[in-house]
């Protein structure tokens, strides 16, 4: 187990088990298809081991050179001097050469690169979906077809029972054209930070449930009557995305496409117009008409600073607010600065259940990679597959990836305990702050290469002990949201869902606003129905309830 480091705390977060036996794995060698059918591929292997096996250090037989699509943070350009790529090439024989991306633009600069069949061979840091408008042009390789090159990633598909969630990759033809990062535990990342000794100093509970938040939050606002003791700071898409389980529904940034499926209709519905989605919305309404949700968090723009946030916590005008693991550091900070004397306690809890049950999102996937076309026509392409599976699931890749150097930048001991070396710091997550040299910033570990495949040792060597509570918590008390039914759309119908989807949410994502400000009486509810009717939502939920049932009889 992977625990407890010296000088543990964090600075903002930013900007996601038994075996599953043999039917996984039937499905996985089924998805392998061509792969080793009609043999093309496996002429290319140059490089590669003829004895490669989950959890063996990949070596390229010879040196090889991979072009990776690179997304550049604002505060974290690559470098030429980064140790990552040195010691890749150290264990592997494979030269990184990365293309480099803004993350500002990363999205468009991408896809205009795969149009144009510029991309490099590598295309890292893409999420489930992302995949589905470069199928058609067969501008990137259905990954399927070769995950029998890939033991690690079959290996940890089946420990971790995730074979159901992969089939769930599946697009309109049945191949999968990326493969995601790989989580062990799945918790929302984002939930409430409560300042519980002011809970406590009211006599309220920890919440378990959106109406104990609210009784909770009465209590604080007698107590403190200035205060508008709940906010967001992400304009709302947090809080709306964690609650919107709880009631039955889909919201804020995670209103997706905004289907829902109905189980007992069998068929895809549409989230914003459902009597959940409503009681969500009338729940929110009714903590701003009573001073309990300060509304400016919810139109204050955000970049992902959580400053303006920070300063109404330590100013105590908010008690409870949205905000990930690092947040609550974040606040700590604040609170601190405003009085370095000041004793309180911050917790962030499991997000509270609802008429819907104790319900949260459902276990997800992290972003993993696609392959351009081009590469199936590399010399090296089985080599390539090799090295991407051993980077991306191999425990010793990962813990490098994250930590560096076994015996320099880090110890391990008999029972895997991680201990960053004094001279080395993690200041993305506060990790030795008085450590000269920066993993991230000096030597390019743990950028978004270490965040796509966790276990649970792993997520828990880097965050707080409180994280690893909440962790538990959600566990042992919330049950994940069943995923829905794939629903994969043609090229056409992607086209056409596209046009139809974008007012749809515009309209949903305007008046959600309005009726929990109050500036649209909760009275014109029907009205606002009939609005998205208008905008042939009908037409919308046919084309992907059509999707749904032909996959069902193609699959």
């Amino acid at each position: 187990m992977i625990r407890d480091l010296t000088s543990r705390s964090r600075r903002p977060w930013r900007a996601a088990a038994a075996a599953v036996g043999a039917s996984s794995l039937l499905f996985l060698a089924a998805c392998s298809g061509d792969a080793a059918g009609d043999g093309a591929e496996l002429e290319n292997t140059e490089g590669s081991m003829t004895d490669f096996a989950a959890d063996q250090q990949f070596k390229a037989t010879e040196p090889l050179d991979l072009s990776i699509l690179w997304t550049d943070w604002p505060d974290l350009p690559i470098k030429d001097s980064w140790r990552i790529f040195d010691e890749i090439a150290k264990r592997t024989n494979v030269t990184l050469e990365p293309t480099n991306i803004p993350f500002s633009d990363a999205t468009e600069k991408r896809s205009l690169l795969i149009s144009a069949g510029d991309a490099p061979e590598i295309i890292p840091l893409v999420y489930t979906g992302e995949d589905a408008p470069f199928v058609s042009s067969g501008a990137v390789l259905p990954m399927s077809d070769y995950v029998d090159l890939m033991p690690n990633f079959q290996k940890y598909v089946e420990e971790w029972d995730l074979g159901d969630m992969i089939d769930n990759l599946r697009q309109d033809d049945g191949k999968y054209y990326m493969v995601p990062g790989l989580q062990e535990v799945s918790v929302p990342v984002f939930s409430m930070i409560i300042r519980k000794d002011v809970f406590d100093e009211v006599g309220a509970k920890t919440p378990e449930t959106w109406d104990e938040l609210r009784d909770a939050l009465v209590k604080i606002k007698a107590k403190h009557p200035e205060s508008s003791p709940l906010a967001d700071g992400f304009e709302g898409q947090s809080m709306l995305n964690y609650a919107a389980h709880a009631f039955g529904t889909v919201g804020g940034w995670g209103f997706g496409n905004g289907t829902f499926w109905d189980e007992d209709a069998g068929e895809f519905t549409y989230a914003a117009t459902s009597d959940g989605y409503k009681e969500m919305v009338e729940y929110f309404h009714g903590l701003v008409e009573d001073g309990l949700l300060d509304p400016e968090s919810l139109t204050t723009t955000s970049d992902g600073s959580t400053d303006e946030l920070s300063e109404k916590v330590a100013n105590s005008a908010v008690f409870a607010a949205s905000g990930a693991a690092g947040t609550v550091e974040e606040f700590r900070t604040a609170l601190k600065a405003a009085d370095p004397d000041a004793e309180f306690e911050l917790v962030q809890i499991a997000p509270p259940g609802g008429s819907a049950g104790q319900v949260v999102e459902p276990r997800n996937f992290w972003h993993g990679f696609m392959l351009s076309a081009e590469a199936k026509d590399s010399p090296h392409f089985v080599a390539m597959v090799q090295f991407l599976d051993w980077l991306y699931y191999s425990p010793d890749a990962r813990e490098m990836l994250r930590w560096g150097i076994e015996g320099e930048t880090y110890t391990k001991d008999a029972d895997g305990i991680i201990t960053i070396d004094p001279d080395y710091s993690l200041d993305a997550f506060n990790i030795n702050p008085d450590g000269k040299t920066d993993l991230q910033k000096d030597l390019g570990f743990s950028t978004f290469l270490a965040e796509a495949t966790e276990s649970r040792a792993l997520k828990e060597s880097y965050n707080s002990d409180q994280f690893v509570e909440y962790m538990d918590t959600v566990l042992a008390t919330r049950t994940p949201r069943d995923p829905f039914p794939p629903a994969p759309l043609d090229d056409t119908e992607l086209e056409q869902a596209s046009l139809l989807a974008t007012p749809l949410k515009d309209t949903v994502d305007t008046n959600t606003l309005k009726f929990i400000l109050g500036d649209r009486p909760l009275s014109e509810w029907d009205a606002y129905v009939t609005e998205l009717e208008g905008q042939n939502l009908q037409g919308y939920l046919d084309l992907v309830n059509g999707a749904q049932q032909r996959f069902v009889e193609k699959n």
